[in-house]
C-alpha cells in the first residue's frame, strides 16, 4: 500500500494495524549523535495513549516504545531508527457483528472500493492507532528541534460548542481536554459527558503555536511550509480543515487590515500566522485544525452491508467521545516532522556555499 511515508530528508514510514500484532515507525535521515532514550519517546506516547479520562477510549494499551535499531549507547547512529509498539489489548472479536457492514463516518466503504478488501478489525490501517508511530517519530524530531530553540504547543481551543477565552499554556496538561483555559475545560467536559450518555460524540478545534522557528523555512512553489503543514495535518484521519493566522476571517478583511506591516523591529502584526509566500518569517507560526466528531458511536444509524442490504447499525465497543485531547500530541508531532525536514532541506541547499566550512 503506497502512501505510508512522509517527509523528504527526514522521512518516516509507519506500519501496523489497530488490532494486528504491533504498530510503529521507521525513521530515516536522523542526525547522528543525538542523545535519545525510550523514556523520552515514551513521554510523548503517554500523552496519546488511550484510557486517559472518562471521555477517551478505555482500551488498555500501554504503548511501550521499543527502539530496535538506529541507536547505540544512547545516541542516534544516523542509520534508520525502528520504533515498535506491540498491541496488547487487541480484541478483533468485538467487530464480528459488523464485519460485513459499513460504519458511517469510517473508511470501510472507501477502503473496500480502493483495494477490493478491508481490515474490519477496528478500521485496520485507517485506525487512529496508526498515529502512535507518528508520535514516536515526532519525539525524535522534537529532541533535535529543542536544541534549535523551537517549541511546539498545541491545545484544544474549542469543543462541544465551548471556546477557550484565555490562554495559559501551563493549564494544558492539567485538564483532560488539554484546553488552554481551565474554566472552559470544565464546561467542555460536562457537555461532552452529557453527549456521551446519549451515545453520541463531539469534535472540536485544535490550535497550535510554534515559537523559535527560523525565518526562511519552506520551499517554493509546491512545498511551501504552510502547504506541507496542511498536508501533515490533513493526513490525520480526524482532521477535516486547517487555517493559518487569521484564516477564513481574512475573507472579511481589507488588504490594509490583513497585511502585516513591517517596522525596524520586525512585523507589527501576525495575520499571516508566521508564513508568507510559503516561507517562515521568524514570527510565531499559528494555525488551527478542525477535528470531526468520533465516528464510532453506539447511537443507531442507517447503513448497508456488503451486499447493499439496508440495515441499522450501532458501533459498540471502546471509543472516544471526543478525540481532541489525544490528537493534540499528534498535531505537535506532525509539526515537528515537517519543521525538522525543512531545517534539513535548508541546510542541504546552503551546504558547500563559498566561504562556508
Amino acid at each position: 500500500m503506497a502512501g505510508n511515508s512522509f517527509g523528504e530528508v527526514f522521512r518516516i514510514t509507519t506500519f501496523g494495524e489497530s488490532h494486528g500484532g504491533a504498530v510503529g515507525v521507521i525513521i530515516d535521515g536522523v542526525t547522528p549523535g543525538v542523545e535519545i532514550s525510550e523514556a523520552e519517546v515514551q513521554k510523548q506516547l503517554d500523552r496519546r495513549k488511550p484510557g486517559q479520562s472518562e471521555i477517551t477510549t478505555p482500551r488498555k494499551e500501554p504503548d511501550i516504545a521499543h527502539i530496535l535499531s538506529g541507536v547505540f549507547q544512547g545516541r542516534t547512529t544516523g542509520t534508520p531508527m525502528m520504533i515498535i509498539l506491540y498491541n496488547s489489548d487487541a480484541d478483533p472479536s468485538a467487530y464480528d457483528d459488523i464485519r460485513d457492514k459499513f460504519r458511517p463516518g469510517h473508511a470501510d466503504w472507501s477502503y473496500l472500493k480502493k483495494y477490493g478488501l478491508r481490515d474490519w478489525r477496528g478500521s485496520g490501517r485507517a485506525s487512529g492507532r496508526e498515529t502512535s508511530g507518528r508520535v514516536a517519530a515526532g519525539a525524535v524530531a522534537r529532541k533535535i528541534l529543542d536544541s534549535l530553540g523551537v517549541t511546539i504547543t498545541a491545545y484544544t481551543l474549542r469543543s462541544a460548542g465551548i471556546s477557550c477565552e484565555t490562554y495559559d499554556p501551563a493549564e494544558i496538561e492539567r485538564n483532560p481536554l488539554r484546553a488552554c483555559d481551565p474554566v472552559a475545560a470544565e464546561k467542555m467536559l460536562a457537555r461532552i459527558t452529557e453527549i456521551k450518555e446519549r451515545d453520541d460524540s463531539v469534535g472540536g478545534v485544535i490550535e497550535c503555536r510554534v515559537r523559535g522557528a527560523a525565518a526562511g523555512l519552506g520551499e517554493p512553489v509546491f512545498d511551501k511550509l504552510d502547504a506541507e503543514l496542511a498536508h501533515a495535518m490533513l493526513s490525520v484521519g480526524s482532521v477535516k480543515g486547517i487555517e493559518f493566522g487569521t484564516g477564513f476571517a481574512a475573507a472579511e478583511m481589507t488588504g490594509s487590515e490583513h497585511n502585516d506591516e513591517i517596522g525596524p523591529d520586525g512585523f507589527m502584526t501576525n495575520n499571516a500566522g508566521g508564513i508568507i509566500g510559503g516561507i517562515s518569517t521568524g514570527e510565531e507560526i499559528v494555525f488551527r485544525v478542525v477535528v470531526k466528531p468520533t465516528s464510532s458511536i453506539a447511537r443507531p444509524q442507517q447503513t448497508v452491508d456488503v451486499d447493499g442490504t439496508p440495515l441499522t447499525i450501532r458501533t459498540l465497543g471502546r471509543h472516544d467521545a471526543c478525540i481532541c485531547p489525544r490528537i493534540v500530541p499528534v498535531v505537535e508531532s506532525m509539526v515537528a516532522l515537517v519543521l525538522l525536514d525543512h531545517y534539513k532541506r535548508q541546510h542541504a541547499m546552503h551546504f558547500g556555499r563559498p566561504g562556508e566550512k
